[in-house]
C-alpha cells in the first residue's frame, strides 16, 4: 500500500479569504461565530471553537471549471491559522463523525466512476491508500458523509502535491 498524506486548503487560498478576496462564485465570505463542534477549519483542519469568528464561502478545490468541479460551503478561522502539517496523521476534524464519503479522481480532476463510498472514518487511511493504488486515481477528497461538503485532499506520498495557488477559489 502506498503511503498516503492528508492536505489541507491550500494556504494561498485561504490568504484570498482572509485578506478580502472574492469566493468560488465571486461573493466576499460571510462572518459568522461558531456555536462550537460542527465548523471545521479546512486550512488547520480543526474544529473553530465557540466564539471565534469564522468565514463560510464557496469552494471549489479544483484548478479549473469543468463538470466535476464541485463547488460548495466550507469554512475557515477568521483569524489566520496555521496550515496542517501532520501530513501521515487523520486530520482532528475527521474524528468529529463517524464516517465520510471517499471519492477518486483520476489526473484530468473528474470522478472516476464507483470510488466513492460512505467510509468509517477509522478506515479512511486504509481505504484511500488502495485507492491510490489504482493507476487511473491521481488524489482522493474526503467529504461529508451528511452534505458532501469538501473536508480534505489525500495524495500519495510522492506524488505531485496539492497545488499551493489559488486557482481553486
Amino acid at each position: 500500500m502506498p503511503s498516503i498524506a492528508f492536505a489541507a486548503m491550500p494556504t494561498p487560498d485561504a490568504e484570498v479569504l482572509w485578506s478580502g478576496g472574492a469566493d468560488a462564485y465571486g461573493h466576499q465570505a460571510e462572518t459568522m461565530i461558531s456555536d462550537g463542534p460542527g465548523h471545521p477549519c479546512r486550512h488547520c483542519l480543526r474544529n473553530i471553537d465557540a466564539g471565534e469568528e469564522l468565514f463560510v464561502f464557496a469552494y471549489r478545490p479544483f484548478p479549473e471549471l469543468q463538470p466535476y468541479a464541485e463547488t460548495g460551503p466550507i469554512f475557515l478561522h477568521k483569524t489566520p491559522c496555521k496550515r496542517y502539517e501532520a501530513a501521515e496523521i487523520l486530520p482532528p476534524v475527521l474524528a468529529t463523525s463517524r464516517d465520510f464519503i471517499v471519492r477518486g479522481y483520476g489526473k484530468n480532476d473528474r470522478i472516476v466512476y464507483g470510488t466513492g463510498a460512505v467510509t468509517p472514518t477509522g478506515d479512511i487511511a486504509v481505504y484511500a491508500a488502495s485507492l491510490l493504488e489504482r493507476p487511473d486515481i491521481a488524489y482522493v477528497h474526503v467529504r461529508s458523509a451528511r452534505n458532501n461538503c469538501y473536508q480534505c485532499r489525500i495524495d500519495k506520498v510522492g506524488a505531485p502535491a496539492y497545488a499551493d495557488a489559488s486557482a481553486f477559489i
